[in-house]
């Protein structure tokens, strides 16, 4: 029965060990894909997206006559005409030199910063250069660092205009915050799908001017009956009919001077909230998706404010982590050669004992590895320095528990055995409490270098206790009877 108890938990632990080191292959379109997830590396391992910011140089020029007013038809005006009329040139840069200040700088960089957090980037490095005004920002690469580098590069200008006159309403000052909704048109009989909603919620003063333009640009249908009794002619064609004409005032609203919709309302707006339906209603869930990230985006530029500075995007590259796959290699082959000559150890001092602790060390960094992928826990440099720190502590425990076993073992039964080792597991989890306080701590840093450290820290020693308690205990109990019955 011992010898059936040993071999069942030498075999779960070679089946753990062979999914984390080798994986789980299933056939796929005529290949094999391996099931098992993959690890989330940081930048420092699997690389990053290089962006530059610089400020945009761009310049319009206006003429304008003796009395400071804009003169029409100005592109058709060469320079003899100018001088001949008197007129004068005016170049308007995007960035004036009054916008060109340190503060501005800083401004923009905290806007950008704000951005990447409600985008839930957590590892990114910015650079400022506070002369220039320029940005390089590093950022991970995966399915999403496109759409994070257009919200970056995006200066966030809101306004809401007058479509004729072109006249600003309504500004970024106004906002509050905005946020994504989701509604679904349904029935019994019938199912339209769901409809994204961008919901932009305003300030209390912006709340009073929307409520005065709600109310000034609100939909007005004149409706009037032709009878005209002096045109008989008139009244043939036109019998029971009715010309009806929209006399309608229309709002634009401008992102960065670019139109995302115009129209009038349909009623006064009291709330102080506007939602503006993205796309159309859909049940394909790629148009959905689509939809969502669309809105998701433009709430994020939205609530986080306008950068102060207008920038252009003037490099974007992958660049290759200075970390090889050699590098991890030698690393890995490093901690495995460590590993193999501490487990050897063991055995020569403990015999079949140490055969069993053995058995059992090897499990844990294998469950471990697999609890690191599926927590979602990203893997960078200081994580791999917490896989150490882990094996090194359990390889502490576990010799604890032998030597305890080695002195006291032949003399104990079965229960008491159990009580020597539940000693030693209060005692050893009692000393590392200052290192548990630390790395809880650490898991909630919101810097990948020092957040990964944190989270494979808090999970390896939370898999020690649960993992000795269950499987080291059962191997080692199981072989001090048998040593002892010998």
């Amino acid at each position: 029965m011992k010898k059936v108890k040993i071999l069942t938990i030498t075999l779960i632990i070679v089946l753990i060990t062979m999914v984390s080191f080798g994986g789980v292959y299933k056939q796929y379109q005529n290949r094999m894909e391996n099931k098992v997830k993959d690890y989330l590396y940081a930048m420092d391992l699997k690389g990053a997206r290089v962006i530059r910011l610089k400020l945009n140089t761009e310049s319009s020029t206006t003429i304008k006559d003796s009395e400071g007013n804009v003169v029409e038809g100005q592109e058709d005006l060469t320079d003899d005409q100018i001088a001949e009329k008197g007129y004068v040139k005016e170049e308007n840069f995007v960035n004036g030199e009054e916008v060109k200040t340190l503060e501005n700088y800083k401004k923009s960089k905290e806007i950008i910063e704000k951005r990447l957090k409600e985008l839930n980037v957590q590892d990114y490095i910015i650079k400022l250069d506070e002369q220039t005004g320029e940005f390089v920002i590093e950022l991970p690469e995966d399915e999403q660092t496109d759409s994070i580098v257009t919200n970056v590069a995006t200066t966030g200008k809101f306004e809401i205009v007058d479509s004729q006159t072109n006249e600003v309403l309504m500004d970024n000052n106004d906002l509050e915050t905005a946020k994504v909704l989701y509604g679904s048109n349904s029935t019994t009989t019938n199912y339209n799908g769901t409809t994204v909603y961008l919901s932009i919620e305003f300030t209390k003063e912006g709340t009073k001017k929307l409520e005065e333009i709600s109310n000034k640009y609100v939909k007005v249908e004149n409706k009037s009956d032709s009878n005209d009794e002096n045109n008989e002619e008139a009244n043939e064609e036109n019998d029971n009919e009715e010309n009806s004409e929209d006399t309608e005032k229309k709002i634009t609203m401008k992102v960065d001077d670019q139109e995302i919709m115009s129209t009038s309302f349909d009623e006064t707006l009291k709330t102080g909230k506007l939602q503006l339906s993205i796309g159309g209603a859909t049940t394909e869930q790629d148009m959905l998706k689509q939809y969502i990230e669309q809105a998701s985006s433009m709430a994020t530029v939205l609530k986080t404010g306008k950068i102060p500075v207008v920038y252009e995007l003037q490099e974007n590259k992958y660049l290759v982590s200075d970390i090889t796959n050699n590098d991890l290699n030698n690393i890995l082959y490093a901690i495995i050669g460590i590993t193999v000559v501490a487990l050897i150890i063991l055995i020569i001092r403990y015999k079949l004992l140490g055969i069993l602790s053995a058995i059992s060390y090897i499990g844990l960094p294998s469950t471990l590895l697999l609890l690191i992928r599926y927590a979602n826990v990203t893997l960078s440099i200081e994580g791999i320095f917490g896989i150490g720190i882990i094996l090194i502590l359990n390889y502490i425990l576990i010799n604890k528990l032998l030597l305890n076993l080695k002195n006291k073992g032949q003399f104990l039964e079965l229960q008491e055995i159990k009580k020597y080792n539940k000693e030693i597991y209060k005692e050893f989890f009692i000393k590392t409490i200052p290192i548990i306080i630390m790395v809880i701590t650490f898991s909630f840093v919101r810097w990948i270098p020092i957040s990964s450290f944190g989270m494979v820290m808090f999970w390896g020693i939370l898999l020690i206790a649960i993992y000795n308690i269950i499987i080291t205990n059962k191997l080692l109990e199981t072989g001090a009877v048998k040593i002892k019955n010998n």
